[in-house]
């Protein structure tokens, strides 16, 4: 039965990404008849990655290395009336191919899609999707539609010693009503399917979540948001999950730089047998202060509980100490973040973590033709079996814009996972060096000419 609802949801998938892409390119042709100024908003492209890694199944021994070739046709479609809609669509059908490995080798389509529509100047329908097939061994949080600014971060469950193949998408359709220059009433719904090959090693799973949200502001000083989260999570073989919770925060704003609020997190984990239920609580207090219009800086402190109906509580500290700059040519971010994570609806599962983690990077416009950019990361979870981590990760590249129609990058990293437990840690060296024909344009995803909407995601 529980393998049933996953294989609907995989099955589902294909059905939403037709009906998105037929409603979405079809609301500027209601718009704009004209046939030549449609088709000027597609821009084909295609990319060859050569990329290479000295240990692909992220072993601690018998290190499996490779070169892999990634071919991707892509079409991107970007259209934009301010204050109307927008669409911004991008397929990409990608074949991967390794040199070693031959039977490694598998078609991989993405697609990603960022739309809006104002149905009045007040009421606006949103939807994002995002579609992946990879066999990549530590998955992104941006691929796991996670919404986050960090650049160069993964989940912290990882397909180590087996290559395995996965389907992810996650469609969220949600819809604002602004009653105010601050004000903002949305509700959000989440489905998020996830299908691993290899049923027998890792976890399929499959959530659906449903999130409405509320921000106001009394007045130039005072202002509280509100935010709730029921999911429901079906997993292949760990017990399914139902969560309630949401988040309360108070505002006080003393001028445009200076803010401090106070906010109370809760979350309450039902799970079928065998599974133990638990509760969160997480009470912080916290400031923001902008520096000037580019540089932001945030403290926020307090600590957690978990409380299982039965065994041991879990607690310790809550902080984050971020420190972000926003500009054209040059932008960074640093980051000291104490907390726990919650691992679900991945390959491993592997539940609530405490969490620890430095992170810094840097992005650079050298010129108007060339970019160059550092990320630097120490990460440190505890698990709930008593696991600890060390993981260091470096990397860095940069693009070059030779011409309208062709750009060259290059990437490196190096990223080392130290563990308590024997045959658990890893190292891993990968180069990239790709070539990009064709224009996929980087247009803005931002919601111009509406607000954005901040969601909370469980």
């Amino acid at each position: 039965m529980k393998s049933e609802k996953i294989v609907k949801g995989r099955r589902a998938v294909w059905v939403t990404w037709t009906f998105l892409i037929l409603f979405f390119i079809g609301i500027p042709s209601w718009v704009h008849a004209d046939i030549e100024d449609l088709l000027s908003k597609f821009h084909p492209y295609i990319t060859v990655r050569e990329e290479y890694s000295n240990n692909i199944l992220l072993t601690k021994t018998n290190k499996l290395n490779d070169f892999i070739t990634d071919v991707y046709p892509g079409l991107r479609f970007f259209s934009l009336d301010p204050g109307t809609y927008m669409v911004d669509l991008n397929v990409i059908a990608s074949y991967v191919y390794y040199e070693k490995n031959h039977d490694f080798s598998f078609f991989s389509p993405t697609g990603k899609l960022n739309a809006w529509y104002a149905m009045t100047p007040n009421l606006t329908f949103r939807a994002r999707d995002y579609l992946v097939r990879s066999d990549a061994a530590r998955e992104s949080i941006s691929s796991a539609g996670v919404p986050q600014d960090q650049q160069g971060q993964f989940l912290l469950s990882t397909q180590r010693g087996s290559h395995a193949i996965y389907l992810r998408n996650v469609a969220e359709p949600s819809i604002d009503y602004r009653f105010g220059s601050e004000n903002l009433f949305s509700v959000l719904y989440r489905n998020n399917v996830y299908h691993n090959q290899k049923s027998d090693l890792f976890e399929s799973s499959q959530e659906n979540t449903i999130n409405p949200s509320l921000k106001y502001w009394f007045d130039i000083h005072n202002g509280v948001s509100l935010d709730f989260f029921h999911t429901a999570g079906h997993f292949q073989r760990s017990p399914d999950l139902v969560g309630d919770g949401g988040t309360a925060r108070y505002t006080y704003r003393f001028d445009p730089k200076l803010s401090v609020f106070g906010e109370y997190f809760f979350v309450r984990d039902n799970f079928k047998n065998p599974g133990t239920d638990y509760d969160v609580h997480n009470p912080s207090l916290g400031t923001q202060y902008k520096f000037s219009p580019t540089v932001t800086g945030t403290a926020q402190g307090g600590y957690y509980w978990q409380i299982p109906d039965q065994g041991t509580k879990r607690k310790g500290p809550f902080f984050i100490l971020d420190l972000t700059k926003s500009a054209l040519r040059t932008s960074y971010s640093l980051q000291l973040t104490g907390r726990y994570t919650q691992d679900y609806f991945t390959a491993q599962n592997l539940g609530f973590t405490k969490y620890y983690r430095a992170y810094g990077m840097i992005n650079h416009m050298l010129t108007q033709r060339t970019r160059v950019w550092t990320i630097g990361s120490v990460e440190r979870p505890m698990y709930g079996d008593g696991r600890k981590e060390w993981i260091w990760n470096v990397n860095g590249g940069g693009s070059y814009l030779l011409f309208r129609w062709l750009s060259l990058s290059l990437e490196g990293s190096y990223r080392v996972d130290r563990s308590n437990v024997s045959g658990f840690g890893y190292k891993e060296y990968r180069g990239m060096f790709g070539i990009t024909m064709g224009q996929p344009g980087f247009v803005p995803t931002t919601m111009i000419g509406q607000p954005t909407l901040q969601q909370t995601i469980y």
